[in-house]
């Protein structure tokens, strides 16, 4: 049988790294990105397509699964991974980011969030203990800790409260984790620094996160407004306060010049909503920059959505016709969107895993960044 968790570093060039992490369900290659499966499916493409993308895990959504159709539920299910077919690890959040940000909805307290569901408003109380039974009924891989997110504006007392409070919930989620007999024996558990953008907060929280002890360590609390400027500002510290043999996880990031920004400081995995949302949307990720494809210039370009880009999307389509089922509304149009640019993300990955490898990270970064830009603006 498989080991139930291990990360090896293959090979680094300056910060960045690249390696692999090992856990029953298969093996994840790092830097990874994880695409978002919030309510047991990538929004528009099937399992299989997703992995074909060369996709290693995917992220499920705690707060999401828990209301619609129920954790329980799941679990008489088989599980998430049976119910949704997708028998490679994924990784759950803990609901906290979701339920925090219904600020109109939510009652905080020490014991956890009482909430009100935005889809039928019905009365739920989300802790550390029953965010850690929520996953373990999914049957997740990849436990997320349960944490407040604050926003980066509030002031540094708050900040600093919110982190504490973050912290002792860490403990509760490592408690509750270890409580969960065989699903904790297979699976692992992350925790959460948080600390906004100030040093001497996330130095803090890092260290109580590894005093409790963690399989690997999230950068939270990023990616909220604050600008990539201030994110940049915050990642040149915040990953190197973290355990070095362990995966580094950034959370909710991002673009694809924030990746290439975010491993070059030393992240190894990535989760966001923006490749599926933006195809839904009309937008194409390129080597040379997103474009929108519902722009009347493209209504009679027979071009690929991108010449460099191995996807089956541009092996068959055009720019045209993709247009066209912009313009018509038709779901085809989501579906080839959104796997050409989760395709173009893990092509990336592979492009940051590639150059690491051979110790020329610095000069894909630059020639990314300088080809990235020439049609940013469309």
């Amino acid at each position: 049988m498989s080991e139930r968790f291990s990360f090896k570093i293959d090979a680094t060039d300056g910060r960045a790294r690249t390696g692999r992490i090992s856990m029953m369900r298969g093996d994840i290659r790092t830097p990874a990105f994880m695409p978002v499966g919030t309510a047991a499916t990538v929004k528009a493409m099937k399992p299989e397509t997703v992995r074909a993308t060369g996709a290693d895990i995917i992220l499920g959504n705690t707060y999401h699964l828990m209301l619609r159709p129920g954790a329980e539920r799941v679990a008489r299910l088989g599980g998430l991974h049976k119910f949704m077919n997708w028998d490679r690890p994924i990784l759950t959040d803990s609901g906290g980011y979701q339920v925090m940000s219904l600020s109109d909805l939510r009652k905080l307290t020490e014991k956890g969030v009482e909430f009100r569901s935005h889809i039928d408003g019905s009365k739920h109380m989300l802790t550390p203990e029953r965010s850690m039974e929520i996953q373990r009924l999914l049957g997740s891989d990849i436990v997320m800790a349960f944490d407040e997110c604050p926003r980066a504006d509030r002031p540094r007392d708050e900040i600093a409260a919110s982190m504490e409070m973050s912290m002792r919930w860490a403990k509760r989620s490592r408690e509750g984790f270890d409580a969960g007999g065989e699903h904790a024996a297979r699976s692992a558990l992350f925790g959460i620094q948080q600390g906004a953008l100030d040093e001497d907060l996330r130095k803090i929280s890092a260290q109580k996160l590894a005093d409790i002890g963690f399989d690997g360590y999230a950068i939270g609390g990023l990616a909220v407004g604050e600008g990539q400027e201030a994110m940049f500002a915050t990642l040149d510290f915040a990953p190197q306060q973290l355990p070095e043999d362990r995966p580094r996880y950034l959370m909710g990031v991002g673009k694809p010049d924030d990746l290439v920004g975010a491993v070059e400081r030393g992240v190894d995995m990535f989760d966001c909503v923006l490749p599926s949302r933006s195809g839904r949307n009309g937008q194409a990720f390129t080597w040379n920059g997103p474009i929108n494809l519902r722009n009347a210039r493209f209504a009679e370009d027979t071009a690929p959505l991108d010449d460099r880009c191995a996807c089956s999307v541009c092996a068959n389509y055009s720019r045209a016709y993709l247009h066209h089922l912009q313009k018509a509304g038709e779901i085809l149009g989501a579906m080839l969107m959104t796997e050409h640019n989760i395709a173009f993300y893990q092509q990336l990955m592979e492009g940051m895993r590639s150059a690491i490898s051979a110790g020329t990270f610095a000069g894909f970064a630059a020639d990314f960044r300088r080809e990235y830009q020439q049609t940013g603006k469309s």
